[in-house]
């Protein structure tokens, strides 16, 4: 049986007419590292889904596993204030997901979505399908159409 925020996700790549490819493993995959030695790919495959806090508002970035992101950059490229890193609260409030688990669809109202053009390098794309145990692949360019995100340096 899945999670409900597994369900969202389901529901929402099939609503946007991608392939529903979610795979739920029999143990948690909560990091990059985590994730990509179980799916036996390179961590740069694995698309973080990052929530921060950008005037109150959150801000979703799709980034790489292979980085961290640069705050200070994407807010200067964004002509914006200062991003922060989302509490826990926030980010389950806004996306129905919990930290770790967090995917790039399936939200109760569209985020505003950035994605880390690093990854457009990989053929196939991992992401958070909601929770702990759940991953979806996909393709750089169906995950840009997917979320309405964004192509942004981020690093």
């Amino acid at each position: 049986m899945l999670s409900d925020p597994v369900t969202h996700v389901k529901d929402a790549l099939l609503d946007a007419g991608a392939e529903d490819t979610v795979t739920v493993f029999p143990h948690k995959v909560p990091t990059a590292a985590a994730a990509a030695a179980t799916l036996g790919c390179d961590v740069a495959a694995i698309t973080n889904s990052l929530v921060f806090e950008l005037d109150g508002a959150p801000l979703l970035i799709l980034a790489s596993g292979a980085a961290r992101v640069d705050t200070r950059l994407v807010a200067t490229l964004l002509g914006t204030g200062r991003i922060r890193r989302a509490t826990p609260e926030f980010v389950l409030r806004h996306t129905g997901q919990q930290v770790g688990g967090v995917a790039p669809v399936g939200h109760p109202e569209k985020i505003r979505t950035l994605l880390d053009i690093t990854l457009e390098q990989h053929k196939t794309l991992w992401a958070g399908a909601g929770d702990h145990n759940s991953m979806f692949s996909i393709t750089y360019e169906e995950l840009r159409r997917i979320t309405g995100a964004v192509p942004l340096r981020v690093r």
